[in-house]
């Protein structure tokens, strides 16, 4: 079982729990670390690199996408002491996904006759958007919005203006204690995604997340032998439902030496 749940979302991206909420769902989940991994965005109620919420352990993360030349990654930053840098970027994107969004609102309001009653702000992502439109007077649910509507490839789909993978990656390994390649079975070339993990600024690899389908692992674990990198391992839950996937004792333990070793002396320790 779990003790980890290293990918976890809330209302300050496209999450459905509130910060406060996260305790009762990792009791509840017999959880006792969660990291905090909203898109392009730091939360604001998280002023340190771990914290304790109610006697849950939070490691302030966050979820970075980048683009690489067989197409977009995500990237998980650890234990976030925010450089100037990495602010700067993540303004930018903010900006970037409140245009976006608001493109997608026109064109899904146009397209399907509807008022979304959706107005663009920080954080905004196409769950916001697709939630909105299974609201409406519109004749599709959240899935049949992603599927038919604003998903890569659908008439309302609006590409983002993302950072490359370098200087995304350098971005979070300046600013985080520790950071790992994301779900690298997600993607439509996983081999490619799993090259990066030659960076030097990639330290792990997310080896267990709940993909809702049968995967084999093994091409996973033979990156992380292959570059001597932490696993790491998430729900990447943007309900209330934590401990889908994780990391057990033993491999928490290993993660949690590395991020503490590069954490400054006042922080406490994970």
């Amino acid at each position: 079982m779990p003790v980890a749940d290293l990918h976890v979302h809330t209302t300050n991206s496209d999450g459905r729990m509130a910060l406060a909420d996260v305790p009762d769902a990792a009791r509840t989940a017999d959880v006792g670390v969660v990291a905090i991994t909203d898109h392009e965005r730091l939360h604001p109620e998280l002023e340190t690199p771990i914290d304790d919420l109610d006697g849950t352990t939070a490691i302030h993360g966050i979820e970075l996408r980048v683009e690489t030349e067989s197409g977009q990654v995500d990237l998980l930053g650890y234990g976030v002491t925010p450089t100037a840098e990495l602010r700067t970027e993540l303004d930018r994107l903010q900006n970037d996904r409140i245009e976006r969004g608001r493109a997608i609102i026109d064109r899904v309001e146009e397209r399907l006759d509807c008022d979304l009653a959706l107005e663009p702000t920080e954080g905004i992502g196409r769950p916001h958007i697709a939630r909105a439109i299974a609201r409406s007077d519109a004749d599709y649910d959240y899935e049949g919005a992603f599927a038919e509507v604003i998903g890569n490839d659908c008439p309302c789909f609006v590409a983002r203006d993302l950072p490359t993978f370098e200087r995304g990656a350098a971005l979070l390994a300046d600013a985080c204690g520790v950071v790992s390649l994301a779900h690298p079975l997600r993607y439509g070339d996983p081999a490619a995604a799993l090259a990066l993990a030659a960076s030097d600024h990639v330290d792990a690899v997310e080896r267990y997340y709940d993909y809702d389908r049968p995967v084999d692992i093994a091409p996973v674990t033979r990156a992380i032998e292959r570059h001597g990198l932490l696993e790491t391992g998430g729900s990447d839950a943007h309900d209330d439902v934590l401990g889908r996937a994780g990391l057990d004792r033993d491999e928490y333990d290993a993660f949690r030496e590395r991020l503490a070793a590069s954490l400054p002396e006042d922080v406490p320790r994970p």
